[in-house]
């Protein structure tokens, strides 16, 4: 925990925090945020869902002799006894899911790919699947791709999230009312902010599925000419998605 040198938080407590700056990935804020604001700590990220779990690799501890415009100091707390006053409480459920993922860790590490992005969106793995076949919805325009949709596109978005802009997305090629759709969480991320290219991409996946499946093995019309489903007959694909599709295969996603 660090104390707050901030004049609208002087003195209370809170984790590491702040903002990316321009030319930095997301890796490299974390730990320049978490040594000017904690002294001379060195971490390692370890996974990531716009909050870091991360394990220290050396360095010390800032001191109240040491305080400065970022923090007035760093210090160590047992969780179940954090220092009072907090700046505010939303990082408690944040804590305690970091204490979950060190006791037993429920999907595999999740780091950025240093891959440059323009935008700010988020690519969809959108599957069906029965006993012994997968499909993956692609779009068909041009090359075939996996369908992207853009993020926080209208205020609806923005306050209901990722989830939100997936269902506007499967809108467009099928008619959901008779359909299941489950946001299954965060395959991985690209993010590079190098030379201008400060967007990112969120590699979601989700599984559409009938309510009420009788004996239909194939999967759902689509609407229109933009879209279509692909059949994964590669073995080793077919497998690794089906692995995927286990909810501790990926980061659950909060909105």
């Amino acid at each position: 925990m660090i104390q707050e040198a901030k004049r609208e938080c002087r003195g209370s407590w809170y984790l590491p925090a702040g903002r990316m700056e321009p030319g930095e990935t997301i890796v490299e804020a974390l730990q320049r945020e978490v040594k000017e604001e904690a002294g001379h700590l060195q971490v390692q990220a370890v996974w990531l869902c716009f909050v870091f779990l991360a394990r220290p690799t050396g360095g010390i501890l800032k001191t109240s002799k040491e305080a400065d415009a970022e923090s007035l100091q760093a210090a160590w707390y047992p969780r179940i006894s954090l220092p009072t006053p907090l700046r505010a409480h939303d990082i408690l459920h944040l804590v305690e899911l970091a204490a979950q993922y060190r006791q037993q860790a429920r999907h595999p590490l999740i780091l950025p790919q240093e891959l440059p992005c323009s935008v700010v969106c988020q690519r969809l793995v959108a599957t069906f699947t029965n006993v012994q076949t997968v499909w993956v919805l692609v779009g068909t325009v041009g090359m075939p791709h996996l369908p992207i949709t853009a993020c926080g596109f209208t205020p609806m978005e923005q306050r209901g999230g990722i989830k939100v802009a997936v269902l506007r997305l499967l809108q467009e090629c099928l008619t959901l009312h008779n359909l299941a759709v489950e946001t299954k969480g965060l395959l991985g991320l690209q993010h590079l902010g190098k030379e201008h290219t400060d967007g990112i991409c969120l590699n979601v996946l989700v599984t559409v599925a009938f309510r009420n499946p009788g004996i239909q093995d194939e999967p759902p019309k689509v609407l229109g000419e933009n879209y279509s489903w692909w059949k994964v007959m590669e073995g080793d694909l077919q497998t690794q998605l089906l692995q995927k599709l286990q909810e501790s295969s990926v980061v659950p996603l909060n909105r």
